[in-house]
């Protein structure tokens, strides 16, 4: 015969959760979730930060180069020059005043030398020996940034322009972006994108407006 205290035990065994402990559990997850969608916000949030940064200092460098040597960064011829130690395996430029820089992310002209020469300056960080695509930046988003200096890229007038442009942003950090450095339109102002078909696609077409959240682009802002 079972006795009475082995049988209260099975049935509070058999009980299972209650209704305000399941409500607990619920209510934890839901503030994990939570904490986790917040979590990945301002990451985000950080990576267009970064990014504006980015551009904004490379701005800054590029008048600051000017200001200090009279020269183009990349276009530099004098960059052979014994300028020092940091100036060691740094490419000059041909000297011409133009930086040749055609919309590729490929660093095979005067784009590669535009960093190098910054670099060298300590105006950016990194190291000023890195030739090709390896001179290029690598933004947040694991993709790359150039110098563009052509014309009628993203719509705007012709004639030919240096503009700096950095690769697969995800359209919701595009539209930060543009907002945080222009107005938000990415086929106006000085801030401008291009709809992605890869990781680094070279700046063609304006996107049309709005950014799609769904799309990665290519954006480019005016330098000169």
């Amino acid at each position: 015969m079972t006795s009475m205290p082995m049988r209260r035990s099975r049935r509070h065994a058999q009980s299972g959760f209650t209704l305000v402990e399941i409500a607990i559990v619920l209510v934890i997850i839901g503030l994990l979730l939570g904490g986790v969608l917040k979590g990945q916000e301002l990451i985000e949030n950080g990576r267009v930060k970064s990014a504006a940064a980015d551009m904004n200092g490379i701005a800054a460098a590029y008048n600051s180069y000017l200001d200090r040597y009279r020269r183009l960064p990349g276009d530099d011829v004098g960059a052979v020059v014994a300028r020092g130690v940091s100036w060691t395996g740094v490419t000059a430029g041909d000297g011409n005043g133009v930086i040749v820089a055609p919309a590729a992310f490929t660093g095979a002209d005067e784009s590669a030398g535009f960093f190098q020469h910054l670099r060298a300056a300590g105006f950016i960080t990194g190291n000023p020996a890195a030739t090709a695509a390896d001179a290029l930046p690598i933004n947040a988003w694991g993709g790359l940034t150039t110098v563009v200096n052509v014309g009628a890229i993203q719509g705007r007038p012709a004639g030919a322009r240096l503009l700096v442009c950095t690769g697969n942003v995800p359209g919701k950090s595009a539209g930060a972006l543009d907002v945080q450095l222009d107005d938000g339109n990415p086929a106006l102002g000085a801030f401008r994108a291009t709809t992605s078909v890869g990781a680094n696609t070279v700046p063609g077409a304006a996107a049309a407006a709005p950014y799609v959240e769904d799309n990665t682009y290519t954006v480019c802002r005016d330098l000169g």
